[in-house]
């Protein structure tokens, strides 16, 4: 009795302890998000959060994070893994976005809202998922996390999500570009490169795995500051909650809830399965203003949905947090 006794006790303690840690590494993602925000509100050097998010962002983009994903594929076990990684990715927001479609549908938004809103649905996997997924589960996760990302929803985004744009907003552009090309970036280059090198059992020397590691730690913090940056509460005004609640509850419930049953079917380890489904259940991407943007969908609407959405991650993050835990980490 009392050895059952200790291990009940145990048990409650050791996932109080996973709770608690995962508040402390969304505490430590809000603050660094909020140094952002400060300087949006500031503009120190008279720098405007605009021209700084540009900076840190294109560096991250063409550097930082290329270096990242060649340091972690180039070990990583890339195989069946990979495929069931980019299947439960692909079905997870192609589902999402087929739910809002129906939904927009049934209730006649407007066409530029809902490319914004489909837009919406894309999770977030890389800025916030990135620093989340490591802080919570180490650093052995995050080849879940870029695999998720260039095996799944940066494909989604630079496909269906630029045909979506394209159908729903405006393109004035006299040379369309097929949609293929806009793979055609450094990240994907890198992964690439870094499967080549995988698959052909090369070895990274020391060296120049040291440079990489080094260029790798410096993407975590800068996409987060970059990421407050982005964030509004100016672009919050209540026209918009009509078209944010479906977003909201497709996006933050029903799309982790077929990920779950989804991946209850492949054959990825357990902790593995926590990740990737955590991951799909971060919240808007913000790359997709910039697709606003350009197709002149509803920019702040979609603008509103990330500010909200990642809010709202700061309680949803935990509670799925501890679903998996209790279905995949017993």
């Amino acid at each position: 009795m009392v050895p059952e006794l200790l291990y009940l006790l145990n048990d409650k303690i050791s996932k109080l302890t996973e709770i608690g840690f995962m508040n402390t590494t969304l505490i430590q993602m809000a603050m660094l998000m909020a140094c952002g925000v400060g300087w949006r509100m500031l503009s120190p050097a008279g720098l405007t959060a605009g021209q700084t998010r540009l900076v840190l962002t294109s560096f991250v983009y063409y550097l930082l994070l290329p270096a990242m994903v060649l340091d972690v594929l180039w070990s990583a076990d890339i195989g069946l893994n990979s495929l069931q990684y980019s299947l439960l990715g692909v079905s997870s927001i192609v589902i999402a976005m087929l739910c809002i479609f129906i939904t927009g549908k049934l209730c006649r938004f407007e066409s530029k809202r809902l490319g914004a809103m489909i837009l919406a649905v894309v999770p977030n996997v890389t800025y916030l998922g990135l620093p989340v997924i490591e802080q919570t589960f180490g650093s052995w996760a995050r080849s879940i996390v870029i695999q998720l990302d260039l095996f799944a929803a940066a494909p989604i985004v630079f496909t269906i999500g630029i045909m979506v744009a394209r159908h729903y907003g405006e393109d004035y552009a006299t040379d369309r570009k097929p949609v293929w090309l806009f793979l055609n970036a450094p990240p994907f280059w890198a992964a690439g490169l870094a499967v080549a090198l995988n698959l052909c059992q090369i070895t990274a020397p020391a060296w120049f795995s040291g440079v990489l590691h080094k260029l790798s730690a410096a993407v975590v913090p800068l996409m987060l500051v970059s990421l407050g940056l982005a964030l509004s509460w100016k672009a919050v005004t209540f026209r918009n909650i009509p078209y944010v609640i479906p977003v909201v509850l497709i996006k933050m419930v029903l799309m982790p809830i077929f990920a779950m049953i989804l991946v209850g079917y492949l054959t990825i380890d357990d902790p593995s399965k926590s990740v990737a489904v955590l991951d799909l259940a971060m919240p808007s991407m913000v790359l997709g203003v910039v697709f606003c943007d350009r197709y002149r969908l509803d920019s702040s609407l979609y603008a509103m949905t990330v500010t909200v959405t990642t809010a709202l991650s700061l309680i949803s993050l935990p509670f799925w947090h501890n679903v998996l835990t209790e279905n995949f980490l017993k």
